[in-house]
């Protein structure tokens, strides 16, 4: 299973690199993500260069789609040409997205019907589109969720690793990465959030 991480220019590192690196912690068991880019290489909000490992077609053939956030989110969400090469199926991938992504699933209408979680930054663009922001990190429907807060993406990797590995996984993944002494509580709040925020966990 093929994980895309699309990451834009002005990306913001946490958002891409914590749920990308998490999730790669899978690899063994078939589930890795790729940083996927409309550019050869993209420029993060710290000035932070990056190769993408993936280009924008490889989209419609990942499993799970991830929308990283960034700086240059609302230019993203006015490009015709970069929301058109974002071709999703929320019939068949799971999509997330983390804080301003939630403004790329608004502009393709994937948030119709349903509340997002985003940033507090982006809030007020969100909520513009007519999208009800939630006041908690975490929130998912069936397919598609949403995560608000940068260290949120660590939650929206638990969902994603939830969703295709199941909660062993997930427990894991999270066990290994957390701060030593605190690894319970951790994991805990990890599966709270996902377990709470998702209406349809399968």
């Amino acid at each position: 299973m093929q994980v895309a991480v699309v990451t834009y220019d002005g990306f913001n590192e946490l958002d891409s690199f914590i749920a990308s690196a998490l999730i790669n912690r899978c690899r063994e068991d078939g589930l890795e993500a790729f940083i996927t880019t409309p550019t050869p290489v993209v420029t993060s909000m710290s000035g932070v260069e990056v190769t993408g490992q993936r280009p924008m077609e490889f989209v419609p053939e990942a499993e799970v789609v991830l929308i990283g956030s960034g700086v240059k989110t609302r230019d993203v969400v006015a490009d015709d040409e970069l929301v058109s090469r974002l071709r999703l199926d929320p019939s068949r991938q799971l999509i997330g997205a983390q804080c301003s992504g939630a403004l790329v699933l608004a502009r393709l209408g994937l948030l119709e019907g349903m509340p997002a979680c985003t940033d507090r930054k982006s809030r007020p663009f969100v909520e513009a589109r007519g999208v009800t922001v939630l006041d908690t990190p975490f929130h998912a429907e069936g397919n598609i969720a949403t995560a608000g807060g940068c260290l949120a993406s660590q939650y929206l990797a638990t969902w994603v690793i939830t969703r295709t590995l199941g909660e062993e996984a997930a427990r894991e993944v999270v066990n290994y990465v957390a701060p030593v002494g605190e690894n319970q509580e951790t994991v805990d709040r990890a599966l709270r959030a996902v377990q709470t925020g998702a209406l349809a966990l399968h």
